[in-house]
């Protein structure tokens, strides 16, 4: 073999190791948004598996398998927060049977449009259920896992129906009408 041609081709291989992974990751994050259609229009999600790769690959697979449509949000709080992510319908998934998700606490701030995993006192519960914050919530920050953020139709996230004053409860909540992933075409 051409001492040459095998210099190129171990430079070749040893560039396409980094070159290939790069655009991997490029490509994923071309498939980390989502569109969250509601009765008032739509609002669009970027996901951010770099800080939370588990929490997002598990909204990816739930959003794909159509877990979240006819979801309501079914706790806002005014000046905090709306949450959803609870079936009213059967779905492939039995949201009591999936496991739950290990914390993946970020540098992420939780502010306007900032989107988190619900869960309970346990920091490692988190599992099905989400929260989008209406303002900066600084004591949720390295407490929760924020996972992704709102970048356009945060206004209608703002007009969903408020809950009671106390838990945030809604009697008669919005719902998501479905939720997808989408694929940027590129140029």
């Amino acid at each position: 073999m051409n001492r040459r041609l095998f210099i190129g081709g171990c430079l070749g291989l040893c560039a396409s190791g980094v070159a290939v992974p790069a655009a991997l990751r490029w490509l994923n994050v071309q498939e980390d948004i989502i569109e969250m259609e509601l009765g008032s229009g739509t609002a669009t999600i970027q996901l951010f598996s770099d800080l939370a790769p588990n929490h997002v690959a598990r909204i990816k697979m739930l959003v794909q398998s159509k877990f979240y449509d006819g979801a309501p949000f079914s706790r806002v709080i005014d000046g905090f927060m709306a949450q959803t992510g609870d079936p009213v319908k059967n779905t492939r998934f039995d949201s009591l049977t999936l496991p739950k998700l290990s914390a993946e606490f970020n540098h992420m701030p939780f502010e306007r449009g900032t989107i988190g995993m619900a869960r309970s006192r346990n920091p490692h519960s988190a599992c099905h259920q989400f929260f989008i914050t209406s303002a900066r919530t600084q004591f949720l920050d390295q407490n929760y896992t924020a996972f992704g953020k709102v970048t356009a139709g945060m206004e209608l996230i703002e007009q969903l129906r408020r809950g009671d004053a106390e838990m945030g409860t809604v009697m008669n909540p919005d719902v998501i009408k479905r939720m997808r992933l989408v694929t940027i075409g590129v140029a």
